[in-house]
């Protein structure tokens, strides 16, 4: 099978003068070799495609694929993360993970919720601040957690994300909605331990590959932020967890999945609440794939599973869904 592979190459956004923070999310050529070299071992070919724009001229000219392995995240907007499989829906080529409108709804934090707390999971409560104004209709309980309603990889997150008080609170949503020109999310603060867990396959055939508890080693109020990620080697421990634990979140991150129509792999981050009970933070149906440094591979690597079984089993739920073999 030939497949081509759509992305964001960090290097060639910081080149153009894109900040660090504002291509947080795209990839280091490590990810698309290693992901490249895991789909050849698994018996295809590859083609790189390129970002959202190169995916454009290439389909204007005709090329085609099998199927396209997309991890191509935009750069601006609500539906940045939705514009190639979209493109892709209209041309009518399969590709890997999610359509536009789950990740859509997945990169809008708020939108998310919603249907994942009338799915049934738990999840803290929040409100949306789309205008300074909008503080006054909060009756949320303190302390408080405030974040851009459609960034991931921690932008936007950082120990002043934590609000004890209406000062904090104005404050801090001010700032952000002047510099991500989008709306914040305001949600009651989750205390407890927190986990990323895996999610792998579609449907009633999707399960939970492994999970890992995130703990951070210098933040004293134990937030994961954009700096954190970035320099996780240093800042945070990564711990799979088994037993009770494991239970809870992995029920809870497939009641998601399913809820939300994910397809094919990735990840729902968790952490326990004021009460101890596991509660829904946000989903990932656009995971990194780093084969070193990001979430998913560590914590499939953590449980046992090799990279090349990751991204072979990846391949195997796109591939059943879109040719019923």
């Amino acid at each position: 099978m030939k497949i081509g592979l759509t992305f964001d190459l960090r290097t060639d956004y910081i080149a153009q003068g894109y900040t660090l923070e504002e291509t947080a999310e795209f990839d280091k050529e490590s990810t698309i070799a290693g992901l490249e070299q895991a789909i050849q071992n698994a018996g295809h070919k590859t083609e790189r495609i390129g970002n959202a724009r190169s995916l454009m001229e290439k389909l204007l000219k005709g090329v085609k694929w099998d199927m396209v392995f997309n991890i191509a995240e935009g750069l601006y907007g609500a539906g940045r993360e939705s514009l190639v499989p979209a493109l892709l829906d209209s041309f009518r080529i399969p590709y890997v993970f999610s359509g536009p409108v789950t990740l859509g709804v997945a990169l809008n934090k708020a939108f998310a919720k919603q249907i994942v707390r009338a799915s049934g999971v738990n999840t803290p409560s929040f409100f949306v601040v789309s205008q300074l104004s909008d503080i006054e209709k909060i009756n949320l309980e303190y302390p408080l957690f405030v974040k851009p309603v459609s960034e991931g990889t921690g932008k936007g997150i950082d120990p002043a994300s934590l609000i004890k008080s209406p000062a904090e609170l104005k404050k801090v949503c001010a700032r952000l909605l002047s510099e991500f020109n989008q709306p914040v999310l305001v949600e009651e603060y989750l205390p407890g331990r927190e986990f990323t867990v895996g999610v792998l396959g579609t449907g009633e055939e999707a399960y939970v590959p492994g999970a890992i508890e995130i703990i951070t080693k210098q933040s004293r109020e134990k937030i994961y932020t954009y700096e954190n990620k970035e320099n996780y080697a240093d800042a945070v421990e990564y711990t799979a967890i088994k037993g009770e634990i494991f239970e809870e979140c992995r029920q809870a991150a497939l009641q998601a999945w399913k809820a939300l129509d994910c397809l094919d792999g990735g990840r729902i981050d968790v952490k326990t609440d004021r009460h101890g009970k596991i509660s829904f933070i946000e989903v990932n149906p656009l995971a990194g794939l780093n084969p070193i440094s990001s979430d998913l591979p560590i914590l499939c690597r953590l449980n046992a599973i090799p990279y090349q079984e990751l991204i072979a089993a990846i391949l195997k739920s796109a591939i059943k869904r879109h040719f019923k073999v």
